[in-house]
């Protein structure tokens, strides 16, 4: 009975691995014609400026919005990770100088690409916080294109992708999603909101948000992200939730400064390098804004 519990213990586990590398291999053939595919999204694109006051609102926005985390302060690509697995991502070049990106870009590319997370051959970006952009105003996305197109031309590199291959089967599965893929196209652009430290400019502040913490900023695992990294935190209000640490708005603007919670323990993940540039009017609003959100369970 041992030995043919033994046979039958072997044969399952052989079965088992059979099937797995049977789901994996259609996992990476499903992930090549998803990289491939066609996004078909009717763009409009937003009027190109170059004055005085959308360069400094685009520079404001590309200093506090993540964009410097990924491509750089000079715009010139960056690596961002680097898990020593086998996952390494950069940020492309987004100057027009050598190794750049954005030479060719018409008007409409550049809307394509930041707030639809689509390349001008209407090929899906795999890493691009599209998601966190496609709610700005269409005045706020002029004004940061038009801090892109005056970045001084500088060398650089295209985007690195290294993807190991469970994460690239995951995501040809459809547990992780690209960057066209997690946005509805249909979505109008959020209208203009007076700037002040009101609920309704804390909700424009918190799309960016979404990305990591989700739509309803309740947390959870951020997709597509290394096993090391924590879930992220529940911004929603109630006992137990990140909220709770932060009862005023002084205490949410040291953090975002610091990087550092109210007991010393640093917050892992969070760009800090970008989220310390953000005003203390579109944080008070933020925080104004969360504390009248309804709790939500976490993740």
């Amino acid at each position: 009975m041992n030995k043919r519990w033994i046979r039958a213990l072997g044969a399952g586990l052989v079965g088992l691995a059979a099937l797995a590398a049977g789901v994996a291999g259609v996992g990476l053939f499903l992930a090549q014609q998803k990289m491939r595919r066609h996004v078909d999204v009717p763009v409009q694109p937003v009027a190109m400026r170059s004055d005085g006051a959308a360069l400094e609102r685009g520079r404001y926005l590309y200093a506090s919005r993540g964009c410097v985390d990924c491509h750089g302060a000079n715009g010139a690509g960056r690596l961002f990770l680097d898990d020593g697995n086998g996952l390494r991502i950069a940020g492309p070049n987004i100057t027009t100088g050598p190794g750049g990106v954005v030479a060719g870009y018409r008007p409409e590319d550049w809307v394509l690409s930041i707030r639809h997370g689509v390349n001008p051959q209407g090929r899906p970006l795999m890493i691009m916080p599209s998601e966190d952009y496609n709610r700005l105003t269409d005045d706020d996305l002029a004004s940061l294109i038009a801090y892109l197109r005056a970045l001084p031309p500088t060398a650089g590199e295209g985007a690195v992708v290294e993807l190991p291959l469970p994460v690239r089967a995951l995501y040809g599965l459809g547990y992780i999603k690209d960057a066209a893929a997690r946005i509805d196209h249909t979505l109008p652009p959020s209208a203009p909101v007076p700037e002040g430290v009101t609920e309704a400019h804390g909700e424009y502040v918190a799309s960016m948000c979404q990305g990591c913490h989700g739509a309803g900023l309740a947390g959870g695992r951020v997709p597509g992200s290394p096993p090391d990294w924590p879930p992220a935190a529940n911004l929603t209000p109630g006992e137990g939730t990140a909220l709770a640490l932060y009862p005023d708005a002084d205490s949410l603007i040291a953090m975002f400064r610091s990087g550092r919670r109210p007991d010393g323990s640093a917050v892992k993940v969070m760009p800090f390098e970008s989220l310390s540039e953000m005003s203390d009017t579109d944080l008070r609003a933020l925080h104004l804004y969360l504390k009248s959100l309804p709790p939500r369970p976490h993740g």
